[in-house]
């Protein structure tokens, strides 16, 4: 049976703002109080892990043990089926050291020239982890294709090159409340609500 969340303050174990805004706006109904682990001053662990959940759960377990508070980590990121699951967990870091997203988005298109394959998928990992090591993970997934050249400006990372199956707008198109409702993260966070927080 899974552990419920009872608490009235979570941290999120993320520096990046735009997953932050997206937490919070998925959260809000159910943590009054959410911070993150960037306004708690604590680092970034290393991502050790070799998948999705295991970098998730690492992420969790490091904030709720560095803030003694029940902490929330995602580990996100885009899969190419033409480029063998790349860039996957190391999507951020296909970015470079500047988070040059745009730079990442034409990356995999030079990869991709010469591919008839432009399949992808957006995969979320979700873990809610306790100070006292205890864990609660599921994991999101929407499918879809690549498109070229990349367009809009809402979102972040790779939105404005991916393209959900079954619509035609990009991610980075797309009003951010539609996407809250549709995406990788909201798959996971449905799955986590269900699980932990009702």
């Amino acid at each position: 049976m899974a552990r419920k969340f009872d608490g009235n303050k979570l941290v999120i174990a993320s520096h990046n703002k735009g997953k932050l805004v997206e937490i919070r706006d998925l959260l809000a109904a159910y943590v009054p109080d959410i911070v993150s682990a960037g306004d708690l001053g604590l680092s970034e662990p290393d991502e050790t892990g070799t998948t999705f959940i295991a970098n998730a759960e690492l992420k969790a377990l490091a904030s709720a043990l560095g803030s003694g508070l029940p902490a929330l980590a995602d580990d996100s990121g885009l899969a190419v089926n033409a480029l063998n699951g790349d860039p996957g967990i190391y999507s951020a870091r296909w970015a470079g050291p500047e988070k040059d997203f745009d730079y990442a988005m034409q990356r995999i298109e030079d990869l991709l020239k010469g591919k008839s394959d432009r399949t992808a998928s957006f995969i979320c990992a979700l873990s809610l982890a306790w100070p006292d090591g205890h864990c609660e993970t599921v994991e999101g997934i929407v499918h879809g294709s690549l498109i070229w050249p990349a367009r809009g400006d809402n979102g972040f990372g790779y939105d404005p090159m991916f393209v959900a199956d079954g619509m035609l707008e990009s991610y980075g198109e797309i009003e951010p409340e539609w996407k809250h409702a549709i995406s990788h993260r909201a798959d996971a966070f449905k799955k986590l609500m269900d699980k932990v927080f009702k």
